[in-house]
């Protein structure tokens, strides 16, 4: 239960709207190192019907991440935020920020398969540049890792920046 219910988003087009708004989303897990955070580019596919998120990214094949993912049996269970419209606010009561946010957790995994790790290409492209059909050549896809966070559970939220007062 959220301890401010009155600022929880149920409604999917507008968790979607949040996410369209969003460009990084930070992403938490452990590892053999530890517990670490790292923010990303990403694109993404949601279902409002079934509200399930998949989050896509892109990178090279070695390092961290990867490593990790790899470790758990290409399963690595990982923790999610992303925010967007941050502002602080001074309502003269007190000091806060107004903002819109998503967080949650899922299911990271490297995607072998070629046609979904274009399509994966083509959402990041869309998210970060505005860039509608993106197309790659299968040598391009081949030439970086496309990975995934297949969301389990996710909770929008949303503290409105309050109107002025008109005397």
């Amino acid at each position: 239960m959220m301890r401010r219910a009155d600022r929880e988003v149920a409604d999917p087009q507008q968790v979607e709207a949040i996410i369209a708004t969003c460009k990084i989303v930070s992403l938490a897990y452990t590892d053999a190192e530890g517990i670490t955070i790292v923010p990303l580019n990403f694109g993404y596919v949601f279902d409002a019907e079934s509200n399930h998120l998949t989050l896509y990214f892109h990178g090279s094949a070695t390092g961290r991440k990867m490593d990790a993912v790899k470790a758990a049996n290409n399963a690595l269970p990982m923790a999610f935020e992303m925010a967007t419209d941050c502002e602080v606010v001074d309502d003269v009561v007190h000091l806060g920020e107004a903002f819109k946010s998503i967080v949650g957790n899922g299911t990271a995994s490297i995607i072998d398969d070629l046609d979904e790790a274009r399509q994966g290409l083509a959402l990041l492209m869309k998210q970060q540049a505005g860039m509608e059909h993106a197309e790659f050549t299968d040598q391009q896809v081949r030439a970086v890792t496309v990975w995934k966070v297949e969301a389990d559970y996710l909770t929008a939220k949303v503290r409105e920046k309050p109107q002025p007062h008109t005397h």
